[in-house]
């Protein structure tokens, strides 16, 4: 769904909920209180659909107008065992009517479809926090498999929170009585009647999750409308019933965001279409080779719908097929892409050499994820660049390119194909798990706005041998940007050999060498060395003597929201603070070491052990600060706030 705004604003993310009263109609007699912002969590079995009730909250939230930012947090298996901890299921969305970054770093709600899902969360809720409990789970079996000896609900150990007891299950089934559905089959919409309930106490739009339901169940209108019916019963049972003494009003972010056409989208979703985008503006087929692996498959899933835009999608029988058919695409004159994860990054190193040796642009897009091996597939984290950098045999340098939000996704594979198509090299897209799966506003851009990526391919011959003769070298390189000529196979008089043994200078030949070879590999690494990338900009506001901030943060990646909302955080509390992210890790942008010269201490969060903080003392022997978290979830600002006041105060 889109959405008009104009005007800008900033204000601090996870500044305390505000509220104040207001008369509406919230029903009878029932109050309305206006918040600036809310952090609901919905939470049951994996097969309880909590990632679609969620996904549901958030278009209507959108299509409302709210700023928003959301965390998708799901188990590995694809049905874990039901009532138990591993098996939870969970989907944090913050929304608000200001300019947000995060998921937020605690629910204000939380909804628990069963003992399970309260345990697995109990301990990210805040005091004073409303929980909404499916109380018909509650009974002895379900509470004994998760380590309950005693009824929570009635034990008193909830004291602390606003306690809302629903009967979800019984409420859902009594609703759907007139459709003749088994109870196994009615209780499946229990989810729709927990969304109807928190989009009347959040007064959300409707209209939007009825035609979706509609829609998703086209071939079985008897489903469709029991899931309709459960979710306005949900909706009336807030209205009506006396628990729910009020709802809440957010507004929508008005002054949010620059004037435009906006949308919520994911990460992969506008990753996907930003490599679409990336082919047009080439005037190139793009292929994508790759095999399915979490979290990358929904970028397989999304451009395999696009034919139209002269897609072509091959799921491979592995990982090594599918970026060997990309770079044969990428050979033939295509946009190749491939799509993996961490194992899969590991599968397809000597295949990325042999792109480096060749020359040839490909994008090798990377949705990091918790490790090492198989790890944490469903988790995230940032934990692949070394392995990016140099996990290659040889010296086998390869560009490499982060976003910092779902958003941004689509900007940085226009960047990562710019450069691919520009230098003739291999690039990384370092995308990971966090960004991929959540999903927040995006303005859609004018095609006008969008780069000219066009590329001359090679026509004809290149250079004159002594005697006179034209012929055509595949290695006789461009004087600024080093790439060599690109020759679609078939093209008359531009035969030539390709394979992974060292090439000779200019004619292509297989060389031995030993000068030669120190060439070579010395002017492949200045061709990634002279990648064109802007300067790094720094958010250093000055003081009223104009002096600026000491300390520096310098993040990567998806740590970009948690890091800006813990810098508004320290500012709001009257310290000086500076901010910068880093988009391009290699090269670096030219900049970066004066601007890493200029503060006495520079802090840097990863969700990692350390690694760009280690290329950082190597490259500009820098003594910088690492923070680090391989939790598989995402830093929270109020715990990056205390890691950033400390180093001020050192």
């Amino acid at each position: 769904m889109t959405s008009q705004v104009s005007s800008t604003a900033e204000q601090a993310d996870g500044a305390l909920v505000g509220e104040q009263r207001t008369s509406g109609d919230g029903g009878p007699g029932k109050e309305v209180r206006r918040l600036d912002r809310v952090i609901i969590r919905f939470a049951g079995d994996s097969g309880d659909g909590m990632q679609l009730t969620g996904d549901r909250f958030t278009s209507e939230t959108a299509s409302f107008g709210n700023d928003l930012s959301t965390l998708p947090n799901f188990p590995a298996e694809i049905r874990a065992p039901a009532g138990t901890l591993p098996g939870v299921s969970s989907f944090q969305l913050h929304f608000a009517d200001h300019d947000i970054l995060t998921p937020g770093d605690a629910p204000n709600v939380l909804v628990a479809m069963n003992p399970a899902a309260l345990k697995a969360n109990i301990d990210d809720v805040p005091r004073g926090a409303e929980i909404i409990v499916n109380t018909d789970e509650f009974t002895k079996r379900p509470m004994a498999k998760v380590g309950y000896e005693t009824n929570p609900l009635e034990d008193g150990s909830l004291s602390a929170y606003h306690v809302h007891p629903v009967p979800l299950t019984t409420l859902t089934i009594e609703a759907l009585k007139e459709f003749g559905l088994s109870r196994k089959e009615a209780e499946r919409s229990k989810n729709m009647f927990a969304l109807g309930l928190l989009s009347w106490m959040y007064h959300r739009p409707t209209e939007g999750t009825e035609k979706f339901l509609r829609a998703k169940f086209a071939k079985k209108p008897d489903i469709a409308e029991a899931n309709v019916t459960a979710f306005r019963a949900g909706w009336n049972f807030g209205e009506t019933t006396e628990d729910f003494a009020t709802s809440y009003e957010v507004a929508p972010a008005t002054t949010a965001f620059p004037t435009g056409t906006y949308r919520n989208i994911s990460g992969n979703l506008a990753l996907s279409y930003g490599l679409i985008a990336a082919a047009r503006q080439a005037d190139l087929p793009l292929y994508l080779g790759s095999y399915p692996i979490t979290p990358a498959s929904d970028i397989l899933h999304e451009l395999s719908r696009h034919k139209n835009f002269g897609v072509r999608t091959f799921q491979a029988e592995d990982e090594i097929a599918g970026i060997g058919a990309a770079l044969g695409a990428a050979f033939g004159g295509s946009l190749a892409v491939t799509t993996t994860s961490g194992p899969g990054v590991a599968l397809k190193s000597e295949t990325i050499g042999l792109a480096v040796s060749l020359e040839l642009p490909l994008l090798i897009v990377d949705i990091q994820r918790g490790g090492p091996s198989t790890g944490l597939p469903t988790k995230t984290e940032q934990a692949d660049l070394l392995q990016a950098m140099y996990g290659r045999n040889g010296e086998a340098p390869v560009p490499i390119v982060a976003p910092k939000t779902p958003a941004d996704c689509f900007d940085a594979a226009l960047d990562a194909a710019r450069i691919a198509l520009t230098y003739r090299t291999p690039v990384f897209l370092l995308s990971d798990g966090y960004l991929a799966n959540g999903s927040e506003p995006w303005r859609i851009p004018e095609v006008d706005q969008l780069p000219d990526l066009r590329v001359q391919f090679a026509t004809g011959p290149n250079h004159q041998l002594a005697d006179g003769t034209e012929v055509f070298w595949p290695y006789k390189r461009d004087p600024e940007s080093l790439a060599r000529p690109w020759a679609v196979p078939g093209t008359p008089g531009l035969e030539h050999r390709i394979g992974g043994i060292e090439k000779q200078d200019g004619t292509g030949n297989i060389s031995y060498d030993p000068a030669n070879h120190d060439f070579m590999v010395r002017t492949r690494q200045a061709k990634v060395d002279g990648v064109e990338v802007p300067d790094l900009e720094v958010d250093d506001p000055a003081d009223e003597s104009g002096a600026g901030a000491r300390t520096l943060v310098l993040g990567w990646g998806s740590t970009y929201g948690p890091i800006t909302a813990a810098v508004r955080r320290v500012r709001g509390a009257g310290q000086r603070i500076a901010q910068a992210h880093l988009r391009h890790l290699n090269p670096f942008p030219g900049n970066l070491g004066e601007v890493l010269a200029r503060y006495d201490e520079v802090v840097v969060p990863e969700m990692n052990l350390g690694q760009l903080a280690t290329l950082l003392r190597a490259r500009y022997l820098v003594d910088a600060r690492s923070h680090t978290q391989v939790s598989g979830m995402p830093f929270k600002a109020e715990q990056l706030a205390e890691v950033f006041k400390e180093a001020i105060n050192d």
